[in-house]
């Protein structure tokens, strides 16, 4: 099993949380994070932007990843949504199980 933390955000509680139910329900993931809003200041198409947004923390594994990516291509309002993966290589033990056993379906 090779745990992983995906990070993404979206303009908005409403669509995070949605997102964060389909993830669970689908067991895409064992976990979602909905953190309190951010500022995000980035470069679209040309223009430098600021926009509000609430970041998302998914615990999975690899084996979960491409249902992640799928759901989040549906759902998610963003022509580019950020979605990037990051390896957990520590972690306590009896958690990482837990995450496995939640997501156990794709591994």
């Amino acid at each position: 099993m090779e745990p992983l933390l995906i990070l993404t955000t979206l303009p908005d509680v409403a669509s995070a949380e949605k997102l964060a139910h389909a993830l669970i329900e689908s067991r895409a993931a064992a976990c979602v994070n909905v953190l309190a809003p951010c500022r995000s200041i980035y470069r679209w198409e040309g223009a430098v932007e600021t926009a509000e947004e609430i970041p998302l923390l998914i615990k999975t594994t690899r084996a979960a990843y491409p249902l992640v990516e799928e759901i989040v291509r549906v759902q998610h309002p963003y022509d580019v949504p950020e979605l990037i993966a990051i390896p957990i290589t520590h972690g306590l033990p009896a958690y990482l199980g837990w995450l496995a056993t939640e997501t156990d379906k794709h591994d």
